[in-house]
């Protein structure tokens, strides 16, 4: 069976292709913020689509309306991407298997939501928010196929579907399966991650509609990590024990689910043609409005019960925890461009109702919650501001929540950019922002009784961050500077308090490359500092990620490009968080410290408009010590070698 797959994946890399393509993508049209990672890229090579199309009618339109063309070129920011998040992990510590959490390495405070969500934030990696879903514009039906191995057992595999009914109406079809058994006992990931989505306009382009709708299932057996024993038995490399599942865990049983679905809508119309004299001074008058609506419910399911992990528990059979959110939001706006405010300018209202909550009360005999709900509505107002003038640009965006309830609050963000050509770009950056802790740490409840709380005197975490930013040719840096009043954490018994003493956390990350003809070396180093609030606020001091490798086409004709290298990779010791699955949280401790290099090797491939990748993860671990862990009792992976290949085509 393994060996007709691999027959058959070789076949159709090797089949005739309907078209030959690299394209390189480039910032769209109403670009409001920073432009994908890959646009760095300056290797690529265009080649012509057909006689009909070129590789620009081929669009991907962001949520913010910033504009790419389809990738299907082989880089280095690809193999940093090659996961099943699709997305950079530098700053994240994976944990052994695929579909698992992550650890951070680093945090990002430059632009946080207006509003609380259901909290179990160690889930939501792999969930997409309606900011995460991209919208389409091609001139023929456009296909993408990713696939990557699992461990020991199963794979990811997201496929990609969309089409234009017409230039003015596009339809797109989308699913990610991932399955993975994982080496460890009670470790498997099985995620699915389905999206529907559309956008139309009218021939005369005044009104304007997208929407999607999206449903996710991420479920991930826990164990806990392993027992004081089998940590022993890993340090110590006992060759007894070189297959993983015979190590012993914390858990049995015990599974965890995150569920949501979600209808987002947004739509507009604008009020004068292009014929209207009145457009002349005050243009493109736009009302429009959003709709999402959107459930999620979270589950903690245990066959048998574990007092001796966490506590006591009031119930005496199998049990669920479960909890659910519902949030409505409409949003109505009114939109204008005109010379005198230099760009775009929205008035926006929100009307938000949300339900948060269980059931009923699970425990009445502990009086630590009074109502097993959180639900209210909230009325905000604010504006966008988008202006450009020559090569300075400014992006604005503020809303308030104004009242006395739990999601009354404020966030402001604003952002000038400045490009000189293609020599530089400056950026800088300032967000104050107000909102209420996440609903998990204001009420929660379990059948274990220490896993019970209402805490309705906790205050707003108020968030004020300054950066500013630099790319160039030589380099691309970054510094940003975060004070956080009120932090709002987890502690060493997995209870949520807020820090009396605000957190200041400075952060400095650069990265380069240098390339000596067809060899390069790709640097990334995140520098960190958190000078108050250490207790409850960890973060490595420092982060690097170097890659040295080795690009070029082989064979006459140049029918394949080749890019192979080895990646080092070191953080340095920090008392790194703990992780809970109840709560699907990360919790402080005061016990352990962890930090250590790994080696990754990797031979990548690009055979016309697909991309093959070939990884051995964590070679490091065959000859270095046994300290690597992502979290404390949960090792990293051990050397692995791994298989994916991303395939693009166009009919």
């Amino acid at each position: 069976m393994k060996n007709s797959f691999f027959i058959v994946i070789i076949a159709l890399l090797f089949s005739n292709q309907f078209l030959h393509s690299q394209v390189n993508p480039i910032n769209g049209i109403n670009s409001y913020n920073q432009v994908d990672s890959t646009f760095l890229n300056k290797e690529t090579t265009i080649i012509k689509l057909s006689g009909k199309t070129k590789y620009t009618d081929y669009k991907i339109i962001s949520f913010l309306k910033d504009t790419t063309y389809i990738d299907t070129t082989l880089t280095i920011l690809k193999e940093y991407k090659n996961n099943f998040l699709r997305k950079d992990n530098f700053e994240l510590l994976a944990f052994h298997n695929q579909g698992q959490t992550f650890n951070r390495l680093g945090y990002n405070f430059s632009n946080q939501s207006r509003l609380p969500s259901i909290g179990m934030n160690a889930k939501h990696f792999n969930y997409l928010t309606k900011e995460d879903i991209d919208y389409y514009e091609v001139p023929t039906p456009t296909t993408e196929i990713l696939y990557r191995t699992g461990l020991q057992q199963g794979q990811v595999l997201e496929s990609l579907f969309t089409l234009n009914f017409s230039k003015r109406l596009n339809v797109a079809i989308a699913y990610k399966g991932l399955r993975s058994l994982g080496n460890y006992r009670n470790s498997l990931a099985s995620h699915g991650n389905f999206r529907s989505l559309f956008s139309y306009n009218t021939e005369n382009n005044r009104y304007f509609l997208r929407a999607h709708i999206i449903t996710q299932d991420l479920t991930n057996e826990e164990n806990g990590g392993l027992t004081p024993t089998s940590l022993d038995l890993f340090m110590s490399d006992d060759p007894n024990f070189s297959d993983r599942g015979r190590l012993d865990v914390n858990l049995e049983g015990t599974e965890t689910k995150l569920q949501g679905n979600r209808f987002y809508l947004e739509h507009d119309y604008k009020l004068f043609s292009s014929k209207d004299s009145t457009q002349q001074n005050f243009s493109n008058l736009k009302v429009g409005h959003g709709f999402t609506h959107e459930i999620k419910t979270y589950e903690f399911t245990q066959s048998t019960l574990n007092t001796s992990v966490y506590g006591n528990t009031s119930v005496n059979s199998n049990f669920i925890d479960e909890v659910e959110n519902k949030y409505i939001n409409n949003q109505f706006f009114l939109e204008f461009n005109s010379k005198y405010i230099l760009g775009t300018f929205r008035v926006k209202t929100d009307l938000t109702s949300y339900n948060y909550g269980y059931d009923s009360i699970v425990n009445t005999t502990l009086n630590a919650v009074s109502t097993p709900k959180i639900k209210g509505s909230a009325f905000s107002f604010g504006g966008n501001w988008y202006a450009k003038i020559k090569n300075f640009q400014l992006n604005s965006d503020v809303s308030i929540t104004p009242g006395s309830g739990r999601v009354s609050g404020s966030n402001l963000y604003s952002e000038a950019i400045y490009k000189k050509d293609s020599l530089y770009t400056l950026k800088g950056s300032i967000s104050i922002n107000s909102k209420s802790p996440n609903f998990n740490t204001t009420l929660y409840q379990s059948a274990y009784d220490d896993y019970n709380w209402q805490n309705d005197t906790f205050k707003n975490i108020n968030t004020r961050n300054i950066s500013f930013g630099i790319n160039t040719k030589w380099i691309n840096a970054k510094a940003s500077l975060s004070n956080i009043e009120n932090y709002t954490y987890f502690d060493e018994d997995s209870k949520p308090k807020q820090s009396g003493e605000n957190v200041t956390y400075l952060k400095v990350k650069a990265s380069n490359e240098f390339k000596f003809g067809k060899f390069a070396l790709n640097n990334t180093v995140l520098f960190q500092q958190v000078s108050s609030g250490q207790d409850v606020f960890r973060v490595p001091s420092l982060v690097t990620r170097n890659t040295f490798y080795y690009s070029d086409f082989l064979f006459e004709g140049d029918p394949l490009f080749l890019q192979t290298g080895i990646t080092f990779k070191y953080f340095s010791k920090y008392k790194a968080n703990a992780f809970n699955p109840l709560l699907n949280e990360f919790r402080i401790q005061n016990t352990t410290e962890i930090g250590y290099p790994t080696f990754d090797v990797f031979i990548n491939a690009q055979i016309r408009r697909t991309r093959i990748y070939l990884k051995a993860d964590n070679l490091s671990s065959n000859f270095l010590k046994k300290n690597y862990f992502s979290a404390p009792n949960h090792p990293y992976r051990d050397f692995v070698i791994r298989f994916g290949l991303v395939w693009n085509w166009f009919i």
